[in-house]
């Protein structure tokens, strides 16, 4: 059996991945590709437990390294119980955040060295990582009045501007050191151009010419 695709959606608060996770989520699944959306921290029952404790209360509730290994104790459980069976029976699945974001906000925002993290990556993600990793690039100021205005997980997003800097930055670096898996999108656009630029990545970079010949005709 073919394995699945897997792709992750990036970027600082208020960017607006859990939309764009959605939009393209039902346009696979209209080609005729079983599709699990999922998210990060989270998506499955022990990673979700594990969520509460990561997005509620003050922001320095948890130091760096701290955050960083709980994060990626509910990627070892939501990888074991969700990602790797999708995947391994042929599934695509679409996740909202994944490792990228221990690099940006733990590493990059945080200060948790990169080797630490890829240390940690290695043992816990291995060789499944992302076929494609889609980056919502926005001014910090824009995002932040987004989250406000959305509410939800209020801890990130009270850690103040600089951290939001870095952590954009942050992003940006891994894009740079990534082009064959990172597309860096313009998350300023109305959410109907940024969905039509991320289904062209995935077209461009996933979607096979018979795929793409189905959705056409």
């Amino acid at each position: 059996m073919t394995r699945g695709k897997f792709i992750t959606l990036e970027g600082g608060e208020g960017a607006g991945k859990s939309t764009q996770a959605t939009r393209l989520a039902e346009r696979l699944r209209a080609l005729g590709h079983e599709v699990v959306q999922t998210r990060e921290p989270g998506g499955s029952p022990g990673a979700e437990a594990l969520r509460e404790l990561l997005v509620r209360g003050e922001a320095g509730r948890w130091s760096p390294v701290a955050e960083a290994l709980l994060m990626y104790a509910a990627r070892s459980d939501h990888l074991e119980r969700v990602i790797r069976p999708a995947l391994e029976r042929g599934a695509w699945v679409v996740c909202d955040r994944f490792s990228d974001s221990s690099r940006a906000y733990q590493g990059a925002g945080g200060g948790v060295p990169s080797s630490v993290i890829e240390s940690i990556d290695q043992a816990v993600v291995g060789l499944d990582q992302p076929d494609l990793t889609l980056i919502f690039d926005l001014p910090v100021e824009i995002g932040l009045e987004r989250a406000h205005v959305r509410g939800g997980d209020a801890r990130f997003e009270s850690k103040g501007r600089e951290f939001h800097e870095r952590l954009r930055a942050g992003y940006l670096e891994i894009a740079r050191a990534a082009p064959d898996r990172c597309v860096v999108l313009d998350a300023v656009a109305t959410p109907e151009q940024v969905a039509e630029r991320a289904w062209k990545a995935v077209e461009d970079r996933l979607l096979s010419a018979d795929s793409v010949d189905r959705r056409l005709g």
